[in-house]
């Protein structure tokens, strides 16, 4: 069965959404931070040392992007979350399945980093950090203020991938949705749907939550 080593507040929220949405079985081994960082016992079983690491019989396995690739492609044979390269919006899945870590999680770190040294709001690397954040969250806003999901109408795994950023990472990273009217009603459409809901339910035990 595949395992799961979860962190708890962290991206590997995604892989537990992922498998909730998809039904598949699992069994979820539940780190806490020490104290912000992932614990020695989670450390050793991957170089990443880090979040999230699944381990399916002889295969451990790290990276968000690696992981979904591969649950999606072998434990998804009905290609649930997927869509198809024949479709019209392939593309589009494409692009927001990699726009979490290739273009919104960077950004959003970087502007965070920044924010931290406290630097001057002219300094260029303040600039350039801002825009990059403000730039990226302005896509998404654009695209479900007009999209029910990321790759149209349908939900797929381009939505889990991309909302841990809207929500967990502002624990570490805060910053204000207020105006983003799009992503605020995205972000209800996904607290609505049931696989999210338990997936929240296993992964978020003893844990405070998380803001909306």
């Amino acid at each position: 069965m595949l395992i799961i080593h979860h962190l708890q507040r962290s991206q590997s929220e995604r892989i537990i959404w992922l498998c909730e949405e998809l039904h598949l079985p699992y069994e979820l081994k539940i780190y806490q931070r020490a104290p912000l960082l992932s614990p020695p016992e989670l450390q050793a079983l991957h170089p990443s040392k880090s979040a999230p690491i699944i381990q399916d019989g002889p295969i451990t396995l790290a990276e968000s992007g690696a992981i979904f690739e591969y649950i999606l492609t072998k434990h998804n044979p009905t290609s649930t979350l997927v869509i198809p390269p024949s479709a019209p919006n392939y593309p589009d899945y494409l692009y927001y399945l990699h726009f979490a870590n290739g273009t919104f999680q960077p950004a959003l770190v970087r502007y965070g980093l920044v924010k931290r040294l406290d630097l001057p709001e002219e300094e260029f690397s303040v600039r350039l950090a801002k825009r990059s954040f403000e730039r990226a969250l302005g896509i998404l806003e654009e695209r479900v203020g007009a999209c029910t999901w990321l790759a149209g109408g349908e939900f797929t795994a381009a939505d889990v991938m991309v909302v841990v950023s809207l929500k967990t990472m502002r624990e570490f990273i805060p910053y204000d949705l207020e105006g983003f009217v799009g992503i605020q009603g995205y972000l209800e459409r996904v607290g609505r749907r049931e696989g999210y809901r338990r997936a929240k339910g296993r992964g978020d035990v003893g844990n405070h939550g998380v803001p909306t």
